[in-house]
């Protein structure tokens, strides 16, 4: 699938704004961390999804019903839903100067229904040149995400049959509509029942 950019200039995408907050002291400590053992913009990329992805556990997966949203509180609480940890991602890259969008897939039940958004990420890397999407939302038995700028490893395949949709747009901060959902949420069950189920 080829991504379209929301914006034309690629500094939108290493921007920081209330949900992406890479300026924060906790996002740039983290960062730091990472970069230590990482040489590289592909090594410090690559370190930071594995860190989203498995030293933060999915809140669903863990039973966690907190629901942090903005980037420097996901690293504070250590947990999060997809959302949050895509944007936690995001965060750790554009901190590093690695331009990092989010992206979304509408994905369903195995019958079609209770459809529901889920959070991506978008990264540019020099040596690549284009955007390539991961997924950090944690694995699990039957989830096997990994980080490739080649082909894509995602949680999920989208299928068309059960009106499942991959959005091309790179989107350089939380859509509106989403960023209420989170911002609004006292706790995870709230935000499941608040979240929108597509684009």
């Amino acid at each position: 699938m080829e991504l379209t950019q929301q914006y034309a200039d690629l500094g939108a995408y290493l921007a920081a704004d209330e949900a992406i907050d890479h300026h924060h002291p906790r996002v740039e400590a983290a960062a730091a961390r990472l970069a230590l053992d990482a040489h590289g913009a592909y090594a410090y990329a690559r370190a930071a999804f594995e860190f989203v992805r498995d030293a933060i556990p999915h809140s669903a997966d863990s039973g966690d019903g907190r629901a942090p949203w903005r980037a420097s509180d996901v690293l504070a609480a250590r947990t999060g839903i997809c959302h949050a940890k895509s944007i936690a991602l995001a965060a750790l890259l554009r901190t590093r100067g690695i331009p990092a969008g989010l992206c979304y897939q509408r994905l369903a039940d195995d019958d079609g229904t209770n459809p529901v958004l889920h959070g991506l990420v978008a990264l540019r890397l020099p040596e690549v040149g284009r955007w390539a999407r991961v997924d950090p939302r944690g694995n699990k038995p039957g989830v096997d995400a990994r980080f490739s700028l080649e082909g894509e490893r995602l949680a999920w395949a989208v299928r068309a049959e059960f009106n499942e949709v991959d959005y091309p747009v790179v989107y350089a901060a939380p859509p509106a509509v989403l960023l209420a959902a989170l911002q609004g949420a006292r706790d995870r069950s709230e935000l499941w029942r608040n979240l929108p189920t597509g684009l």
